[in-house]
């Protein structure tokens, strides 16, 4: 059993607060590490401790491998948390820091290698019979064995990288005519995000949802599945809402799910907090997708229905502990919601709007979590990920769920820069998401930027009118006010 006495959090914002607060709460010593931008971040107030490691780009501070782990030697560190994102799916890391003596809340460096490549990840699955998408699980440049392939699995068909994610090196190609550029385009796309031109083919599903599971395993062989979350609403191929669980779900394709997400787990010896996950289809058939080897953003949702503190449980399995519960002691316990805020303009294709937040006063009020990382004054850097937090709300139901959100969102005030929160509010109150019928296409079939202009026109109106009786209530007061100092100094002039 290792005991891990202090922590440092190679990572900033929302997700290294979310981070130190669980370790505080557990006894353990706190080490922030921030870039020269992120001086004065809320993050570094909160730490134990705090050392800045480089200038404000990510290449010169938070990727920095040498100078992370001088700040945990000079500081007698046990244990580095790496969040998500920055180093934390960095197999060179991990393994560096395991020949520093160094524990890693995460899993091993073989474990991120399987996962970490799409094709050695459908290669590891294999043998436990885990669903997959009909394709060609290797990679591939000759445009004649594309040719091949495609005609073989039917079109349209989807080119991807082997590497990476967030919709780089993908293409869809819709028919034979297209093949050989969007091989080129591809191959193109992952070898300038990734280093790595290695694409694949496989069938493209029209209409897919996006549903992940998350797992958890220890050391000593337990591997549990904590249900799905719904991810489907996207801009980019990148998440924007997330709930749990799905509302498409029985409880046997929930089991089935969530018994599949164990064995993906299982194919690469998987050794704490992990997520799966799944392409649906419209018969709510799902497909293995990949897995992500940390904790993912959107982990709140599941700690809400599930009342389990993930990154506790992190830390618990890399001190070596056994997992302090089964899979029958799981139990879904209401409905949570998650919306991402971005500084980005949904008017404006949701591209970064950076700048300084004037004025930042979060929701409150029973079933109400906000993780950020920011506060009123502060600016928005440019050198980041543009996530200012994440608001979630949980109800005993979806419906709940779904109003607390609407109410939260109503009272977040943000003014200083554009966010994604008024499309979050549109989205959510949309006929397809009310319903469930919808899919990773959302923005793309019901979306437009003008229907947000019509929310806006029609809550002026409504502000307007609020204003005027304001005023009219305003003057009425003045003048009773009045009337009252008059009669008050005539009653008392004489005294």
């Amino acid at each position: 059993m290792k005991n891990i006495k202090k922590v440092l959090i190679a990572n900033r914002g929302e997700i290294a607060i979310r981070v130190i607060r669980s370790a505080k709460e557990m006894g353990i010593a706190t080490v922030a590490v921030f870039s020269e931008v992120d001086r004065l971040a809320p993050h570094v107030k909160l730490a134990d401790e705090a050392v800045c490691i480089g200038p404000a780009a990510s290449a010169e501070s938070y990727l920095l491998m040498d100078n992370i782990i001088k700040v945990c030697k000079d500081l007698k560190v046990d244990a580095v948390h790496p969040g998500y994102g920055f180093l934390s799916e960095n197999a060179v890391f991990a393994r560096r820091l395991q020949n520093a003596k160094i524990i890693l809340i995460g899993p091993s460096p073989e474990s991120m290698e399987v996962m970490g490549d799409k094709l050695a990840a459908k290669k590891a699955v294999a043998t436990y019979n885990i669903p997959m998408v009909p394709g060609i699980n290797e990679a591939i440049e000759d445009i004649d064995v594309a040719r091949k392939v495609a005609e073989e699995i039917g079109y349209p068909v989807l080119i991807k990288a082997s590497a990476g994610g967030g919709g780089k090196g993908m293409r869809v190609v819709e028919s034979p005519e297209g093949l050989e550029e969007g091989m080129t385009r591809a191959i193109s796309e992952a070898k300038s995000a990734f280093g790595d031109g290695s694409v694949f083919i496989e069938k493209f599903i029209g209409s897919p949802r996006h549903i992940e599971v998350q797992v958890l395993g220890d050391e000593h062989g337990t591997i549990l599945h904590l249900f799905e979350r719904e991810c489907s609403i996207q801009r980019r191929h990148q998440k924007v809402i997330e709930e749990a669980p799905s509302s498409i779900f029985n409880e046997e394709k929930r089991k089935a799910i969530g018994e599949t997400a164990i064995n993906v787990a299982r194919a690469c010896n998987y050794v704490g907090a992990g997520t799966v996950e799944f392409i649906v289809d419209e018969n709510h058939d799902f497909f293995f997708l990949e897995m992500n080897t940390r904790l993912q953003v959107e982990h709140c949702v599941t700690e809400e229905i599930t009342g389990i503190d993930l990154v506790k449980e992190q830390i618990k399995i890399a001190q070596g502990e056994k997992i302090g519960f089964s899979q029958e002691d799981l139990k879904i316990n209401g409905h949570a919601l998650e919306v991402r805020i971005y500084a980005e303009n949904p008017k404006n294709n949701f591209l970064p709007d950076i700048g300084k937040l004037i004025t930042y006063k979060r929701p409150q009020g029973p079933g109400i979590r906000v993780d950020d990382g920011y506060e009123e004054g502060m600016e928005i850097p440019i050198y980041y990920d543009p996530m200012i937090g994440k608001l979630i709300t949980k109800g005993s139901n979806r419906k709940e769920a779904i109003s607390r959100m609407t109410r939260a969102i109503d009272e977040f005030q943000i003014n200083g820069i554009e966010t994604t929160l008024s499309f979050c509010r549109f989205a959510i109150n949309h006929k397809a998401f009310i319903s469930g019928n919808f899919d990773t296409k959302f923005v793309e079939n019901h979306f437009k930027p003008e229907l947000l202009d019509a929310g806006t026109i029609e809550e002026e109106k409504i502000a307007a009118v609020l204003a005027v009786l304001a005023l009219d209530e305003t003057k009425s007061a003045k003048i009773s006010s009045n009337k009252s100092s008059k009669q008050w100094k005539a009653r008392n002039s004489y005294r």
